[in-house]
């Protein structure tokens, strides 16, 4: 049976030492491009395993990187996922994975779990309840903090997200230039940061419009399609003219509101407008297509990923709070003339 290969056995192979074998396959500038692509056409072609374990014993690195998101489901979170693995993948850095369901408790036990694998860091989308003083608590274990999409009151860690109170505001505000008054707001749970952003700038523009918002108009839901189906049932139930217009905490929401008007015999777009949060890929191809604000997920996670990388550098002081700008999409579920009525 063959031996098995080592960066020894390449770099005899082509002559060059094991040390720049090791630099090229963790594309260092300090081998030249002409070497590195020499080195990694023949590591490609022998077969050989990059041996993370060795690695970690010879820098104190497991290249290891904990991301824990709240839903795993929601496209949402999945585009930040890609983002992150992408960035990470640039850098020769890999994720554990932890869907923590809003659950404190899940969320501890991963990150036991990370500190038993000797990760470098987290990434992190904190549960509901997380406190500044566990962001400060995970720190003292040794592992860097970023977080991502939600930020906890207090907490000194660089954080990348979407301005979701500008973007709810901007949804909201294109709903009342279109003249309507009874606006709606099916939002997500308001004890994280984004649902309370989200509803935060509903209100805004309903005040700057000298419009009294009407507790009736607004609940806290989960962030699935069911929600968003059930809430809009329970809201239109005895009064099927209650609202001529509902924001949606997200796509999901709204997709599920969409087809919970159809079932009272109203028609989205044209009935009743209906705008959602976040632009996920479906939010494109729903019938009618919905009317959103993109939100920066995957690029937030690319940020993220790029600020974990910069901090296991050595890089230190980073900013704490990189606000992606929201853009408005506007699609046939608010643009119909029809209404208000």
């Amino acid at each position: 049976m063959a031996g098995k290969v080592t960066l020894s056995t390449i770099a005899e192979q082509l002559g060059v030492s094991t040390a720049t074998v090791s630099l090229a396959l963790r594309d260092s500038p300090l081998v030249a491009d002409a070497t590195k692509e020499k080195i990694k056409e023949a590591t490609a072609n022998s077969g050989y395993i990059y041996n993370r374990r060795a690695a970690s014993l010879r820098t104190s690195r497991s290249g290891i990187v904990g991301v824990l998101v709240p839903d795993i489901m929601n496209p949402f979170f999945a585009e930040i996922l890609l983002g992150i693995e992408d960035e990470l993948g640039l850098n020769r850095q890999t994720f554990f994975l932890c869907n923590h369901r809003d659950e404190q408790i899940a969320q501890k036990n991963f990150l036991d779990t990370l500190l038993q694998f000797g990760a470098d860091g987290v990434i992190l989308s904190p549960a509901i309840g997380t406190t500044a003083e566990d962001i400060k608590a995970i720190e003292g274990t040794g592992l860097p903090v970023v977080m991502v999409a939600r930020w906890v009151q207090g907490a000194r860690v660089p954080v990348f997200r979407g301005d979701d109170k500008k973007g709810s505001y901007m949804v909201t505000r294109h709903l009342i230039e279109l003249g309507h008054r009874k606006i709606a707001f099916i939002g997500g749970k308001r004890d994280t940061s984004t649902g309370h952003d989200r509803r935060e700038g509903y209100l805004a523009a309903l005040e700057q419009a000298g419009i009294e918002a009407d507790p009736a108009l607004q609940t806290g839901t989960e962030r699935t399609r069911k929600a968003g189906y059930d809430s809009v049932r329970t809201l239109f139930a005895k009064n099927k003219y209650c609202a001529t217009a509902i924001v949606c905490f997200n796509d999901l929401l709204a997709i599920g509101a969409m087809s919970g008007l159809r079932s009272l015999g109203l028609e989205p777009g044209k009935d009743v407008a209906v705008t959602g949060y976040d632009d996920i890929a479906e939010a494109e191809i729903s019938a009618p297509t919905l009317t959103t604000v993109w939100n920066g997920q995957q690029e937030a996670g690319k940020l993220a990923a790029r600020a974990m990388v910069r901090i296991l550098a050595g890089e230190k002081d980073l900013e704490e709070d990189r606000l992606i700008l929201p853009e408005l999409r506007i699609r046939e579920s608010s643009n119909s003339k029809q209404f208000p009525k």
